[in-house]
C-alpha cells in the first residue's frame, strides 16, 4: 500500500532538486523517506517555496513558530510525519 502524502512530499523534493539541476535523484541516489534533507541541497528559497506547496497541497497551515521547529527536521520522512500530524490536526478541527 502506498503513502500519497509521503509520494507527494517526495515528489515535490524531486521536482525542486532536478528544477535546480541537481544530480540528486539519478540512479544511484534516489529520494526516499530515509534521505537527510541536507543531502538534496535546496537552499531557503526552495524550503519556503516548499512549505507554502506543502500548505496548499494539504490543506494545512504552517505558522512561523512551526517553521522554525522544522528546522530541527534530519529527513525527508520527519518532513512526511510533520505533515501527517498537522493534517490530521486540520481533519479533526484543532
Amino acid at each position: 500500500m502506498t503513502d500519497p502524502i509521503e509520494e507527494k512530499i517526495v515528489h515535490l523534493i524531486r521536482d525542486k532538486v532536478m528544477a535546480n539541476g541537481a544530480e540528486f535523484g539519478s540512479r544511484d541516489k534516489e529520494i526516499s523517506i530515509s534521505t537527510r534533507l541536507a543531502e538534496v541541497g535546496l537552499d531557503s528559497l526552495d524550503l519556503t517555496e516548499l512549505l507554502w506547496e506543502l500548505e496548499e497541497d494539504f490543506g494545512i497551515s504552517i505558522e512561523l513558530n512551526t517553521a522554525d521547529a522544522w528546522s530541527n527536521l534530519n529527513s525527508i520522512g520527519d518532513l512526511v510525519e510533520a505533515v501527517r500530524a498537522l493534517t490530521i490536526r486540520e481533519n479533526n478541527g484543532a
